[in-house]
């Protein structure tokens, strides 16, 4: 059953949400918080924070029984981390995603005015060879300015053994690396870095355990490698800008956003719809009309 959305601290907004009840009972961890001080500086010099907890350990098998079900949705032939923005789809994503614990720590860093645009799932199979190259999220993204900050929740635990995500510390400070295009198909994305440009000592990997989130920056290099264990690592990811950002949707049409708290000032961006019954993509960047 859906109902209408009542979150804390609700955004000002004339597109009105759903809960999935389901979602709305998952217990948060009694270690959620605040981002410290110390935490703040080390997004803005590392441009990364890790091991931020958010749902307890009764919550992780539910998450884990829905990231089930919604996998078994996607059609096959369709990879399940090639296709995105489930918030416009499936009422549990478009739940989630309002998870006062997570919007505390994304205001930390963004501050009281910010919406969400992008949500996707990462899938690594047990023994999945597939490969996430270094990459900088800006360079896929026609924002200005950038400031995407992306929260990855881990729905399994993920570690050096079933292909966590690796990033480059301080990387995010500078500027645009140039990419190019690989066409290995091993390769999740088809731009990367080369190794000449990775600082190799720098790399860190983003270790969490089920029920913590990471946070990183939109300029920071990163990638996976492949799972090599029998287990799964699987992650929602969730995309969070200011309201200050403005798409260019002459090369991004199906751009919309959802306002997640405060005010939007600014009024850039389309707004979508939210959804009403449970559906998936099947490929990315739909618009919210069509799931309607």
């Amino acid at each position: 059953m859906a109902a209408i959305i009542e979150p804390s601290h609700p955004a000002k907004s004339d597109n009105d949400g759903v809960v999935n009840e389901r979602a709305a009972s998952l217990s948060i961890s009694p270690e959620a918080r605040r981002l410290s001080r110390a935490e703040i500086e080390q997004f803005k010099t590392d441009g990364y924070v890790k091991n931020l907890p958010v749902f307890d350990a009764n919550s992780v098998a539910t998450l884990q029984d829905q990231f089930h079900e919604m996998s078994a949705l996607v059609p096959p032939g369709i990879d399940m981390s090639k296709i995105n923005n489930w918030f416009k789809c499936h009422t549990f994503c478009w739940t989630i995603i309002r998870t006062p614990a997570i919007l505390d720590y994304v205001e930390d860093l963004l501050g009281p005015n910010f919406f969400l645009w992008g949500n996707q799932f990462f899938v690594k199979f047990p023994k999945d060879e597939s490969i996430v190259p270094f990459h900088q999220d800006a360079q896929y993204w026609p924002l200005n300015p950038a400031r995407t900050v992306t929260v990855w929740l881990a729905l399994f635990d993920a570690d050096e053994d079933n292909g966590a995500m690796e990033i480059v510390r301080g990387s995010h400070t500078q500027g645009r690396f140039e990419h190019h295009v690989n066409e290995d198909p091993r390769y999740a994305l088809e731009q990367e870095v080369s190794d000449s440009q990775i600082d190799r000592d720098k790399i860190v990997p983003l270790t969490l355990n089920a029920g913590e989130i990471s946070l990183h920056d939109d300029g920071l290099l990163h990638g996976s490698p492949a799972n090599n264990s029998d287990r799964i690592r699987a992650g929602m990811t969730m995309r969070f800008c200011p309201t200050e950002v403005k798409c260019d949707l002459s090369v991004w049409p199906t751009f919309e956003t959802t306002m997640m708290r405060g005010i939007d000032e600014y009024r850039h961006n389309p707004v979508c719809k939210a959804p009403t019954r449970d559906h998936y993509p099947v490929k990315k960047f739909q618009h919210s009309s069509e799931f309607l």
